[in-house]
Formats: C-alpha cells, structure tokens, sequence
C-alpha cells in the first residue's frame, strides 16, 4: 500500500485565501448546507414512508403532489403551526433548550464533512486534523438533549426515556469510537478527506481503495453502533410507544417536537455519509459519467436503505439484550479488531 496523499483546501481564484473571501465563502456554504440538509432530511421522511409502503404492500404518500412529493412539505407547514403545549411544572429553561441541542449538534457535524463536487475539487467547511474526533465529540451531544429533554418534561415516563437514551448512547458510543481505530491506523490520518481519498497499488489497480474491503470488522461494528445511536429500530428503546407513551419526547409537540425529528433523521445522515466516506472511498470512483456529488449521494441513499430495511424487518430488542449486545458482544469484539488490525499493521509494515 502507498502513503495516503494528505488534501490541501481548495482555493479557486484564489478567493479562499483572502480574508473577506475566506469568511463570504464559508458564510455562503453554511448557508446552502443548512438549505440541502433541511430539505435532504424532509425526503429522507418521504423515501423511508415510501419504502415501507413498498416492503409492507401498501401504497405510502401518494396524495399531495406528484408522487406525494409535497406531502412532508404539507407536514412542515402544518406542524410549524401547531400550537406548542407544555405541561404543568417543567423547567423552563431546559425544556427549550433540550430540542435545540440536539438540532444544533446534528448541524455542528457537518462543518468537518468533505464533499467531493467534482473529480478534483472537494469542498469542506473546517480543514480539522481531527475531524473525525469532532464528529463524534458533537455528535455526543445529542445524549444531553435527550435526557434533559426527558428529565425537564416533570414526567415519569420522559425521564425513563430520557435515562435509557443517555445510557444506550454511553454504551454503543465506545464500540462506534473503537470501531474505526484501525481504520486510523491504516490511513495515518484522522481527516475525513485523506480517510475517503486513501489511495493503494495493488498490481494494475491504483486509486482510492474502499476500505471496507480491508476493515469488514469495523464496518460490521460501525453500523450496529451508528444504528443504536440514532435511536433507530431495533434498538428504539428511549421512544418505546408500547412501555413509554413515547420517551423522552411525550411532552413537546409543535416546533419543538420538529427538532427532536429532524435530529434524529439529520443524524442518519450523517453516520450514512461518515459510513460512505470510511468505508465505501466517498465520492470515489465516479466511472467517468457520474459527477462526483452524485456519486457520493447515491451511496448514502444506499445506506439510508438499509436503515429503512432494519425498521420494516427486525422487532425492536429488549433492553437488556440491547444492553447485552453492547457491553458483552460489540465492545470485546471491538477491542480484538483493533489488536489483530495493529499487529497486521505492523507485520506489513
């Protein structure tokens, strides 16, 4: 295998590089990025209702707008101006500020992800040496939402929720963290750019490698992770309608009630792009007819599939088997990857 090739920041015309173009640049990105993931999560809610649809014989969305297309457009408009109750006895402070951490925190993700809109030019909003580790720094946050959204709601079955979410995300985050240490260890770098880029020569073949082919372990361990730290079926636990009257989020409705949704589902997007990034080279190869952007879409599309898939085939799991598969099974598993893969490593280096 070759060195990964370090990325240096695009700087077309030069405009990066001045200081007024720098920030106007980065003013307008954040901007559009917050446009494409609003919009990106919306049709996230279409393709998963139309997916189940299909898997469950049924016709999903189909009334308003071709195809039901405007249908999570009526929803927003019409939950935007839902009225906002809360009850008697919550925190005032923290029962508002639980939603919008969350919110905050899926966002704050993206400012570390790169994307590849062309062949050769990449674009990231913040060049991180650890971008990875800001991921999962941020993305930690969402633990605090859910349980101060859980214990501010003055509700027994909230803080329950709330409780089992904070604990879910503490156990499946060391296996998710864990996971990509060998990943590191073969790229030698903890950007994501250099990670999706990670090229070899291997006989006739050189070019990005998808890293999935060296690291199946990881990826296996990743996803059961990203999965149980979305909250997504089989391991949502902290909303269990049946046992929860609906978890940490039983007392908001109107906006805030939107930003816990759109957190969860701006947060499968997320693990679905870092996932397409680590593990299936990015935006690589475009096979020359394809743009680069939608290249990379396409495989997040793919990943989103999946988590559709789980939700309309598995029952959701107890929670001390939940608790079991973390602590007993992932985490040791974990651990052993990250030993073979250092004295593989090492062995070929």
């Amino acid at each position: 295998m070759t060195s990964p090739v370090f990325l240096v920041p695009p700087d077309p015309f030069g405009v990066y590089s001045n200081p007024i173009g720098h920030w106007l640049v980065v003013v307008i990105a954040m901007v559009m990025l917050v446009f494409v993931l609003l919009t990106a999560t919306a049709y996230t809610v279409y393709y998963e209702r139309r997916v189940l649809g299909f898997i469950q014989n049924r016709p999903g969305p189909n009334r308003v707008g071709p195809m039901g297309l405007l249908q999570l457009a009526a929803d927003g408009l019409k939950i935007a101006f839902k009225e906002s109750f809360a009850p008697v006895g919550v925190d005032p402070l923290l029962y508002v500020l639980a939603p919008a951490i969350i919110v905050v925190a899926a966002f704050l993700s993206w400012a570390v992800i790169p994307i590849g809109l062309s062949d050769s030019f990449t674009y990231w909003v913040a060049n991180l040496n650890i971008g990875i580790l800001f991921v999962f720094a941020v993305s930690s946050m969402s633990a605090y939402a859910t349980l101060l959204g859980g214990w501010s709601s003055n509700n027994k079955y909230s803080l329950l929720g709330g409780l089992r979410a904070a604990a879910q995300l503490i156990s499946y985050e060391m296996a998710l963290g864990l996971s990509l240490v060998p990943i590191f260890m073969i790229t030698g770098s903890l950007r994501l750019q250099d990670i999706a880029s990670y090229s070899v020569q291997l006989g006739p073949y050189h070019g990005p490698l998808p890293l999935i082919v060296v690291a199946p372990v990881s990826f296996v361990i990743y996803f059961i992770s990203a999965v149980a730290e979305t909250n997504r079926t089989p391991f949502d636990l902290p909303e269990a309608e049946q046992e929860l009257i609906g978890g940490y989020l039983t007392e908001y409705s109107g906006l805030k009630f939107l930003c816990f949704y759109l957190g969860e589902y701006i947060n499968m997007i997320t693990t679905s792009a870092l996932a397409v990034l680590i593990f299936f080279a990015g935006w690589h190869p475009t096979f020359g007819f394809l743009p680069a952007i939608l290249t990379f879409a396409i495989k997040v599309v793919i990943v989103l599939f999946v988590y559709i898939w789980l939700r309309a085939t598995l029952p959701r799991l107890r929670y001390d088997m939940l608790m079991r598969l973390g602590w007993k099974f992932l985490l040791p598993l974990a651990i052993a990857n990250v030993v073979v893969t250092a004295v593989i490593v090492v062995a070929v280096s």
